[in-house]
C-alpha cells in the first residue's frame, strides 16, 4: 500500500530510534524483561535530544463518549512516532494489529514495533506507516 511519504524531520527521528534499539539490543541482548528494555531505550532517545513519554494513555472515543480505559502505549518519541517494545520469543501477529490501532486511534502516521528478544537486532523491528 503506498502511503504519503513522511516529512525529512520524522525520517531523521525515526532514523534515531532505529539507532537508539540498535544501541540497547547491541549493549543488553536479548533474554530480559521488557521493562529494562524500555527504560533503557528512553535512556538512549535521552541521550539523542529526542523527547519522549511513556507508557501513554490511548482513550477511546465510541459512540461519541470518551473512554479512558482504553490502551496504553510503551514509548510516543517526539509526539509524532509510537514505539510499542516487545521482549518475547514468539512474534504474535496482533502486534500488528495493535500498533495500526494505536496508529490509528492517536492520528500518528509512523510506528515501530521492535523485539528485543532476537539474535539480530535487524529481524526484530518492524516500521508501520499509514
Amino acid at each position: 500500500m503506498k502511503h504519503k511519504p513522511l516529512d525529512k524531520e520524522t525520517e531523521r527521528i525515526a532514523s534515531l530510534i532505529v539507532d537508539a534499539a540498535f544501541s540497547v539490543h547491541k549493549n543488553l541482548g536479548p533474554g530480559l524483561l521488557e521493562r529494562v528494555y524500555e527504560i533503557c531505550f528512553c535512556h538512549e532517545l535521552a541521550k539523542r535530544g529526542l523527547k519522549y513519554q511513556r507508557q501513554v494513555e490511548i482513550p477511546v472515543v465510541y459512540d461519541n463518549i470518551l473512554f479512558n480505559e482504553g490502551f496504553r502505549l510503551n514509548v510516543m518519541v517526539e509526539d509524532c512516532i509510537i514505539c510499542e517494545l516487545k521482549a518475547l520469543d514468539i512474534v504474535n501477529p496482533i502486534w500488528k494489529a495493535q500498533i495500526l490501532s494505536h496508529l490509528k486511534l492517536t492520528g500518528k502516521r509512523l510506528g515501530f514495533l521492535i523485539n528485543f528478544n532476537v539474535s539480530l537486532m535487524k529481524d526484530g523491528i518492524k516500521r508501520y506507516i499509514i
